[in-house]
């Protein structure tokens, strides 16, 4: 059954407007942007798919073209535009950082380097420089593939921050492996980089970890 033919107060694009974005499960968000479904499917059934295909949300965001365009009903036309939303979301979320004191928007700092780094399929590192405001001056992804202290260099992180001019910085990586829980490499390359801060009177303020859904805060577990 089309969706067209649902009851209205069941129809994703009608409870969107009634009641928030919110209100709808991943499936039927993806309706709202699919707005058609296909051949048998409704659009709801075609998102239900499709997070079933990849997995998770972020699974689906970080699919290529290819393994996107694998499923019926989806194309490279649907490709761009769910990239656009993306991007879209990151911009919108870095003038928040950049008005506002990051430190008083820990959840927008958090949104922000999940839409960034949770869906990069390669382990990096991105450094956020943040004038003497806490506002963020530009976001960098300086670093990828295997972190380690020896594999960040903190003289690059130290030649970024002066170039930038930072008062504060914020540290994040992702682990696609799905666990935000630090290793004792990530302890020990947090301690190495505050180190070396330090000597240029630049605070590091938080280091966090992106695993999917999930982020790991050093500083709200008193770890920097």
């Amino acid at each position: 059954m089309a969706i067209t033919d649902w009851p209205e107060d069941q129809r994703p694009r009608e409870r969107l407007i009634r009641h928030g974005a919110a209100a709808l499960s991943d499936a039927e968000l993806l309706a709202v942007f699919l707005r058609v479904g296909v051949s048998g499917k409704s659009a709801v059934d075609l998102g239900r798919d499709m997070v079933g295909h990849f997995g998770s949300l972020n699974g689906l965001f970080s699919a290529t073209l290819a393994e996107f365009s694998v499923m019926n009903g989806l194309g490279p036309a649907k490709y761009a535009q769910l990239q656009a939303v993306l991007e879209l979301a990151r911009r919108a979320l870095s003038e928040e950082l950049r008005t506002g004191a990051a430190l008083s928007s820990p959840h927008a700092v958090k949104q922000y380097l999940q839409l960034l780094l949770a869906n990069k399929p390669y382990e990096c590192f991105a450094v956020l420089f943040l004038d003497v405001r806490n506002r963020l001056i530009t976001a960098d992804e300086m670093f990828r593939g295997t972190l380690t202290h020896t594999s960040v260099h903190p003289r690059e992180v130290v030649k970024a921050a002066l170039g930038n001019n930072a008062a504060s910085i914020i540290l994040a990586h992702n682990h696609p492996s799905g666990s935000p829980d630090p290793s004792a490499a990530d302890h020990a390359l947090t301690q190495a980089l505050k180190q070396a801060m330090a000597l240029v009177d630049v605070r590091v303020l938080d280091h966090f970890i992106i695993a999917g859904r999930h982020v790991y805060s050093f500083a709200e577990h008193g770890q920097i």
